[in-house]
């Protein structure tokens, strides 16, 4: 599975949209700042996860985003998959590649496990996850 920066970049947003939003929405622009991702593509990466019901945009002075579901509600899987627009796959059976091999393939069962492991992984873990081990990782600094 090769998953890119848009998904890689999404996963990061919306970590930060949790830990900065406390119920209030965020702006793009603070979470730019923060990530250091551009303002402008992060509105298309919003727009993306905004039409999946990742988050919600809220308009008017004071708006941005908010998580549309509780942060132990949103996994990093469904994250990844809202980014990309597709699944990225690495069994050629899922890919649906024709290489005229898959019949007697002997390492395509191999590959349509790894595929099936990578997703139940990225599926275990939620944005609470992450935010709650990073909050973590800041305290043990402070101590």
């Amino acid at each position: 599975m090769k998953i890119t920066t848009r998904g890689r970049y999404a996963v990061m947003a919306l970590v930060t949209l949790a830990g900065a939003s406390r119920g209030n929405p965020v702006s793009l622009k603070d979470i730019s700042r923060q990530e250091a991702i551009s303002e402008l593509y992060l509105q298309q990466l919003f727009a993306r996860l905004r039409r999946r019901n990742l988050v919600k945009s809220v308009r008017g002075p004071g708006g941005g985003f908010i998580l549309a579901r509780r942060p132990s509600e949103i996994t990093i899987g469904e994250i990844i998959r809202a980014a990309e627009g597709k699944n990225a796959r690495v069994g050629c059976r899922s890919s649906g590649r024709k290489c005229g091999m898959i019949e007697r393939c002997k390492t395509q069962n191999m590959w349509d496990t790894l595929e099936t492991r990578i997703d139940e992984f990225l599926d275990s873990i939620t944005i609470e996850n992450l935010f709650l081990h990073q909050a973590g990782k800041h305290r043990e600094a402070e101590a």
